[in-house]
């Protein structure tokens, strides 16, 4: 019999065989009937034992073998064909293991997928800015290259230059709150200071593009969180209203507040996000597929993914939707951390 070669089998038969001989022997030593007894009995159990250990040894082996098949990608397979009793304890840990396996494997598969998904679109996005930079220092090398064009070169490479350390500044960013290193501070922020730090760097190009950008807040009106961090959240979602609104738009930011958060609503005049768009915006380097030719409208990069990670971050949400006059709304609410800030966080001491 195969189960034979198992040690511990082999050692439980002789210590069987040992015992039912000294039984057997003892009885006929008594008397013969007593000895053809013992020796029936003992012959009875020796069958039972085998049957037993036969059966429960064909068992363990086939729950080996398909253990051996789900590790090697049978997917299919459900260990729950044992009914209680047989080795139900060994089944139940391995029914548990094999479905931690599956949802292992699953998630390992979307990482991977996610992680080549997320290299191409970095590498799409590197990519048009360095063929642009390729071009200009071509032409940059031309001898018979006047002045001015040459100036407009340079500023154009160093525009091309920004764009590529904004956007590896954004992923760096990005990559510090997927692995959970980047650290928010909670303290009480003014909404004016905020703003004030976040409209900074923009108002030369919003000057530039003769875009109105027009400030309704309140001097008390507070939010807690992380100041720095929550700068960059607000300005990417500035950047974006500021990139698609035409010269002499309007762009405007309006601060409340109630019992349960303080809101904060940046709105422009642009042409507003296509319908099909609004549920994927703040997705990383979304592009809508039926736009077969890359313009502005058609890709979202990095900047309002990091926005909605900061903000999540930091208790708070963020949302985007049209005007229906026209133009992009984009709904920032800031919770209250507990209820002491009935007072709709006005007054930041």
């Amino acid at each position: 019999m195969s189960f034979f070669r198992n040690k511990d089998i082999r050692h439980a038969a002789a210590l069987l065989f040992l015992m039912c001989a000294a039984f057997t022997t003892a009885g006929f030593m008594a008397s013969l009937l007593t000895g053809v007894f013992v020796l029936a009995v003992c012959a009875a159990l020796c069958t039972v034992f085998f049957l037993f250990t036969r059966k429960r040894y064909h068992v363990l082996t086939r729950l080996s073998e398909q253990i051996d098949l789900i590790l090697h990608g049978n997917d299919e397979f459900s260990v729950d064909t044992y009914t209680e009793g047989e080795v139900s304890i060994l089944q139940s840990e391995i029914q548990k293991m094999t479905v931690r396996l599956r949802e292992q494997a699953d998630t390992l598969k979307k990482d991977k997928r996610y992680l080549s998904e997320s290299l191409a679109d970095i590498a799409h996005q590197l990519r048009t800015p360095l063929t642009s930079i390729h071009m200009l220092v071509s032409f940059l090398a031309k001898p018979d290259l006047n002045p001015e064009q040459r100036a407009e070169f340079v500023r154009d490479l160093e525009n091309l230059l920004s764009r590529i350390d904004w956007l590896l500044s954004s992923l760096l960013k990005i990559s510090k709150i997927d692995a959970g290193t980047a650290v928010f501070q909670q303290k009480k922020i003014p909404l004016c200071a905020l703003l004030s730090r976040t409209v900074e760097p923009l108002e030369i190009p919003l000057e530039i593009r003769n875009i109105d950008l027009r400030i309704d807040c309140e001097e008390d009106l507070c939010i807690t969180g992380d100041l720095n961090w929550t700068a960059e959240a607000v300005s990417n979602i500035l950047k974006n209203c500021m990139e698609h609104t035409d010269e002499g738009g309007v762009i405007g930011i309006t601060c409340t507040a109630n019992t349960i958060f303080t809101e904060l609503v940046i709105q422009d005049s642009g042409s507003g996000i296509a319908p099909e768009d609004l549920p994927h915006i703040f997705e990383r380097f979304y592009q809508n597929p039926c736009h077969k030719v890359r313009h502005k409208d058609s890709s979202f990069g990095v900047g309002l993914a990091l926005c909605r990670m900061i903000l999540s971050a930091q208790n708070a949400t963020v949302k985007a939707s049209n005007r229906p006059e026209g133009g992009a709304r984009f709904t920032v609410r800031f919770y209250h951390q507990n209820e002491q800030h009935a007072s709709f966080d006005r007054g930041c001491s």
